[in-house]
């Protein structure tokens, strides 16, 4: 649930708050008329710190009434990604007392632009991740009272964005034995009734019919038979673009028979991430009425060893018919988005996106702070990029180019699942997907390395961060802008 948000046009002459946030414009030198501009000064007197060097941080103090204040200095011309991560440090400590109420004034020429990040930020780590403790004493925040801005219009955009992201990071955290594939379907029924979208379902028994056997080579380990892809379908009257939306929905991934250690089995429950940020990015264009068709398509699996799981050296068919050598059965994300890929790319989208914790080798190459991302169209990259450092949820593009495939050639298939060896696996992993996009469907992959990164990221405070809710959001609205001048 979301903080209630309350806003003010004007700027207080005095606030009495128990926890308050001033965002305030750049400058050399500090403003009389600041909110507890004479506290501000003593606390930089105190601490002998330059308006310079607050200009990069924040400042915080106690108030004589008892409340809580937090003072920080914006300076608009440096990238998104720092303004987030500081606009959510100078809050930190405020929310960090689980109040029911914060306060934010924010002034200046970029007024509007403070309001975003701040309520944003208040947003996503004011609300509570689900936890399973005896005695559960946090506290959500509640209300959010800004002052300094009245455009509710845009705010209510902010207010989608961190619904979606919210989403994402519930879904995410949720351990494997609350979140199977079955109960993982019926939260997602659920969600496609209370938000009005189209719900079909590819069972088992379907996919085999269908002959998608890449997906249904993985979920076989699984006793019970639970796995699905689920489609569901949010339409637009006005709409003149169709966007695809993929999700790896990986339940829980023990490697299979090639068993990961414990070390990197643990949280494994994370990787369904993909899917969780594809519904975050439906939710959020719902909840805008975004004039945009989006097709979402989920893989909802689980990846377990036991007697019929898939095994290496078996030869699998593909629902587009390609015959796979199966090399490594932790390599299983691009078996299930294979067949999801292929059913996506003939609904014939005007652009695919599929997002997914596809391989470790990623996370070796960035770390937890960018994503990768690779497809089928330099201007579609180049896209994908830009519009990253312009909301903060920063990608890094990978090459693509076709002499990598040498390295999945087979003697006994189409094609390896993947490279013995592991190297480039990332890019590798990626010419294995283009095999099942169909129709040369313009297409983008974003293998999630930032899904979790301890100590939060960017706007967001919590390990589970959330990533590419927002910025899938703001490619939807480019291409909601080219079709405006078609």
């Amino acid at each position: 649930m979301l903080a209630h948000l309350t806003l003010f046009p004007s700027l207080p002459a005095s606030l009495v708050a128990t926890h308050l946030l001033v965002l305030l414009p750049k400058s050399k030198v500090l403003s009389k008329d600041i909110l507890y501009g004479d506290l501000l000064a003593a606390t930089l007197k105190r601490r002998d710190m330059k308006v310079d060097a607050f200009a990069k941080a924040f400042v915080t103090a106690n108030t004589t009434n008892g409340g809580l204040v937090s003072w920080a200095m914006l300076d608009f011309d440096i990238e998104p990604f720092a303004l987030q991560t500081q606009v959510r440090k100078a809050m930190h400590p405020l929310l960090d007392e689980q109040p029911n109420t914060l306060s934010i004034v924010v002034s200046g020429p970029n007024a509007q632009r403070a309001a975003e990040l701040a309520v944003y930020g208040a947003w996503v780590n004011g609300a509570l991740l689900p936890v399973n403790k005896k005695k559960d004493e946090r506290k959500a925040l509640e209300k959010i009272v800004l002052y300094g801005c009245s455009d509710k219009k845009v705010l209510d955009v902010v207010k989608a964005q961190a619904a979606g992201n919210l989403l994402c990071r519930e879904l995410t955290v949720l351990a494997p034995n609350e979140l199977t594939p079955s109960a993982y379907r019926q939260r997602v029924k659920k969600l496609a009734k209370d938000n009005k979208w189209k719900h079909e379902e590819f069972d088992m028994k379907a996919l085999r019919k269908m002959g998608a056997g890449a997906f249904v080579a993985v979920a076989q380990g699984s006793h019970d038979d639970d796995a699905a892809i689920v489609h569901l379908t949010y339409k637009h009257p006005k709409a003149k673009q169709t966007v695809a939306l993929v999700g790896k929905g990986i339940c829980f991934d023990t490697g299979g028979h090639n068993l990961k250690p414990s070390r990197y089995m643990y949280n494994m429950h994370t990787d369904m991430n993909g899917s969780a940020v594809a519904l975050g990015i439906l939710l959020a264009a719902s909840q805008q009425k975004l004039p945009i068709n989006i097709d979402c398509w989920l893989a909802i699996a689980q990846n377990h060893i036991g007697p019929n799981a898939f095994k290496q050296n078996d030869i699998v068919t593909a629902l587009n018919g390609t015959t796979i050598e199966i090399v490594h059965t932790d390599a299983e994300g691009r078996m299930v988005l294979a067949d999801t890929l292929t059913l996506a790319s003939r609904a014939k989208p005007d652009v695919l996106l599929d997002f997914a914790t596809l391989t470790g080798s990623m996370k070796s190459a960035l770390g937890h702070r960018y994503a990768g991302v690779l497809g089928n169209r330099v201007e579609l990259l180049q896209q994908a990029v830009n519009m990253g450092q312009q909301v903060g949820e920063r990608l890094c593009a990978f090459p693509l180019d076709a002499d990598y495939e040498a390295d999945l050639e087979s003697k006994v298939a189409d094609i390896k699942q993947c490279s013995p060896d592991g190297e480039a696996d990332h890019i590798l992993a990626t010419r294995f997907l283009l095999r099942f996009v169909e129709h040369d469907t313009p297409w983008l992959h974003v293998d999630l390395s930032t899904c979790r990164c301890p100590g939060g990221l960017g706007a967001v405070a919590t390990e589970v961060t959330g990533f590419g809710v927002v910025w899938g959001l703001k490619l939807l609205g480019a291409h909601i802008a080219i079709a405006k001048k078609l």
